[in-house]
């Protein structure tokens, strides 16, 4: 019965948490919604390129709603592929989530790029970035041209015709809906339209929980 009581409570809340957002505005519904890997779980999915400032200039909002990330959902980043140019960097992603390593090259290489303004135009620099950040040589050549890297780039190749985006950064919901901080109004903005977007998708489940 209190199981019931607190579904029902959220059912009449949930409707007024996403009441300032709309469809076609702040964010879009996916004509093809696309499948998870995150289970019975929310998923948050990230579109970027390390060379986009804007997407440079977003991570500290992600990182600030990561420190309050709730249980029930997953943040899952991806380097998009828009273009021949940005297959390098996407190279560089996997092969530091490959590595074990994203914590630490993420940052550092949006920092290189933007901070520093020094890009890393080819493997042999993007090598030398790695080095310093303390991979060894081995682990770099064996990992940035093995055929994981390779197939998970290929996907990356994919994001325009799965989630229609044509530019980024842009952030998915659950595969169903993608918004941007163009579309949200902002960066802070951007994250308030996630999070009402979180509540969509999590009222089906409980108004199933309260019927």
């Amino acid at each position: 019965m209190k199981r019931l009581i607190v579904a029902a409570a959220l059912l009449l809340t949930v409707p007024f948490a996403w009441a300032g957002i709309s469809e076609g505005i702040e964010y879009e519904a996916l004509a093809n919604p696309q499948p998870t890997d995150s289970g019975d779980k929310i998923e948050v999915l990230e579109l970027f390129w390390y060379g986009c400032p804007h997407c440079y200039h977003l991570e500290p909002e992600l990182n600030k709603w990561l420190e309050t990330k709730p249980d029930d959902v997953v943040f899952i980043r991806m380097p998009a592929v828009l273009g021949p140019s940005w297959e390098l960097y996407a190279r560089a992603y996997y092969t530091a989530e490959l590595l074990g390593v994203t914590d630490t090259i993420h940052p550092a290489l949006f920092k290189r790029i933007h901070k520093d303004k020094k890009p890393q135009r080819n493997a042999a620099e993007l090598k030398a970035f790695f080095i310093e950040q303390g991979v060894s040589e081995s682990d770099f050549d064996n990992t940035f041209g093995s055929f994981a890297v390779v197939t998970k780039t290929n996907g990356a190749k994919q994001v325009r015709d799965k989630y229609g985006i044509t530019g980024v950064p842009s952030l998915v919901v659950d595969g169903k809906y993608r918004t941007s901080a163009q579309q949200a109004g902002g960066n802070p903005q951007i994250i308030d339209v996630i999070n009402q977007l979180i509540e969509m998708e999590r009222a089906p489940a409980a108004r199933a929980a309260a019927e």
